[in-house]
């Protein structure tokens, strides 16, 4: 039940977290591309990688903390439910380069974050 516990306060703190960033960064480069979506997706996959390690590798964080944080949190944080919808939004308007670019470059730019966090948690102490 802690656990579940855990996860419902790091899934709200994790959702407001997103809403805040995106918005910020919609307010910064404006709506014509999914910025927001993709910087939390990059935050959060740098985050993932990192935080795993720290917590699976070197804290060994209790079970509690890291439903919180990399189920909760990271699990509310991210947004493939939206990173969807919004690439589908934009091939239904005929802005195929568009889709094409946000897929590409959030696979790549996720996928790399997660591995740089991996790579920065492993060389600390």
């Amino acid at each position: 039940m802690n656990q579940i516990l855990a996860i419902a306060a790091g899934g709200a703190t994790g959702a407001v977290l997103r809403f805040w960033v995106s918005s910020g960064v919609y307010a910064l480069l404006g709506r014509g591309f999914p910025y927001g979506t993709l910087a939390v997706n990059v935050i959060g996959s740098l985050a993932m990688g990192f935080l795993s390690v720290l917590m699976l590798e070197r804290m060994v964080a209790g079970a509690e903390w890291r439903a919180f944080v990399l189920v909760g949190l990271l699990g509310a944080f991210t947004t493939f439910s939206t990173f969807s919808i919004e690439t589908l939004n934009l091939m239904q308007d005929a802005l195929y380069l568009r889709a094409l670019s946000n897929v590409l470059l959030s696979v790549v730019a996720c996928i790399g974050a997660a591995m740089l966090g991996v790579i920065l948690a492993r060389q600390i102490g």
